[in-house]
C-alpha cells in the first residue's frame, strides 16, 4: 500500500537577506581598512604635485621636528632605530617601509633613517600629501 503524503515540504532558500548582509559587510570593512591606516603620530606631511598611490608599507617610521622617531607610532631612541627597523622587516618578503617626516623636520633626520635603508638593501616610500 502506498502511503501519500499531503503537505510535501519544499525548502527554498532566500538570497535578499543573505546579499544584506554582505552588503554590509563590504561597507564596514571599507570604513574600517582606511581608518586602520591612519598614524596616530601627527605630521605635517610635504606637499607633493603628482602623488601616487603605492601599496602600503608594513613598517611607519615617523620623524618629528625635533627630532623624535617613531617606528609605527612607538618612540624609539635614535640609536635603537636601526635594530627596530631591522627585526620588523626580517621575516618580510617585501622589504620595505615609508618614512613620514614632518615638512619641517631636518633633512640630517631624514636622510639618517634613508642611511639605515641604503645599509640593509631595504627599499623606502616618503609619504606626502597631494598638492591642492
Amino acid at each position: 500500500m502506498k502511503i501519500q503524503r499531503r503537505n510535501k515540504a519544499n525548502p527554498e532558500f532566500s538570497l535578499a537577506a543573505m546579499t544584506d548582509v554582505i552588503l554590509l559587510m563590504l561597507i564596514f570593512f571599507m570604513i574600517t581598512s582606511s581608518a586602520a591606516n591612519q598614524s596616530a603620530i601627527e605630521v605635517n606631511l610635504p606637499k607633493a604635485g603628482a602623488v601616487e598611490d603605492n601599496i602600503p608599507n608594513p613598517v611607519i617610521v615617523s620623524i618629528k621636528p625635533d627630532g623624535s622617531y617613531f617606528v609605527d607610532d612607538n618612540p624609539v631612541n635614535k640609536g635603537e632605530l636601526e635594530k627596530i627597523i631591522a627585526d620588523k622587516l626580517n621575516g618580510q618578503i617585501n622589504k620595505s617601509f615609508t618614512i613620514r617626516a614632518d615638512e619641517n623636520t631636518m633633512h640630517k633626520d631624514v636622510v639618517f633613517v634613508m642611511e639605515i635603508a641604503e645599509k640593509h638593501k631595504f627599499n623606502i616610500a616618503i609619504a606626502t600629501v597631494k598638492d591642492k
